[in-house]
């Protein structure tokens, strides 16, 4: 081989690489994102230390739906996972351990398994009303209200260090686990 050709096969090799790791960081920047979770919040959704895939384009990231998990972004530059349970124009209650969006009762299957687990029987998530939580009748226009599923040990819209989630705040969705590998999968 000449010396030209093996200098061919360097930039050869060197294009592909370099194509490479340009599709790999635009994918990683601006369509899928792996995300760690830290906390107890979304149990038992997500425990602490799943790697989770979020999914930062497509038609799921500009018209949220109810019970989406999300990743946003807070004022101190932290990223939360929550799910969207009150969309712009809802009213949000708790009474007995019913969620009531705009006075109808909704089920919330992803929380059987962990309300059957607790000890005490008491209420999973403890009576509310935006009125009392946010001082607000309905969620405002370009905002969710967001609960942990782990409802005890949440820091979520309930509180006014979160309050209200701001759309331009969300990062993308998330229902798939990259790891551990024994909880790869999807969370629906």
């Amino acid at each position: 081989m000449t010396q030209k050709q093996t200098k061919n096969e360097f930039w050869s090799w060197f294009k592909v690489i370099g194509i490479a790791i340009i599709f790999t960081m635009s994918v990683r920047y601006f369509i899928l994102s792996p995300v760690v979770v830290k906390g107890a919040s979304m149990e038992p959704t997500f425990e602490t230390g799943d790697k989770v895939i979020v999914n930062k384009v497509g038609p799921r990231i500009t018209n949220y739906d109810r019970f989406d998990v999300i990743v946003f972004e807070t004022k101190e530059d932290k990223h939360y996972i929550k799910r969207i349970i009150g969309l712009p124009g809802d009213h949000v209650a708790y009474k007995d351990d019913v969620l009531f969006i705009n006075g109808e009762a909704f089920d919330e299957p992803y929380l059987t398994e962990y309300k059957e687990g607790l000890l005490d029987k008491g209420d999973f998530t403890y009576d509310f009303t935006l009125e009392e939580q946010l001082e607000e009748m309905t969620v405002p226009e370009g905002h969710f209200f967001v609960l942990g599923d782990n409802r005890r040990r949440s820091i979520d819209s309930r509180s006014s260090d979160i309050g209200f989630v701001s759309q331009d705040t969300i990062l993308g969705t998330t229902d798939f686990i990259l790891w551990p590998f024994e909880r790869l999968g999807s969370t629906h």
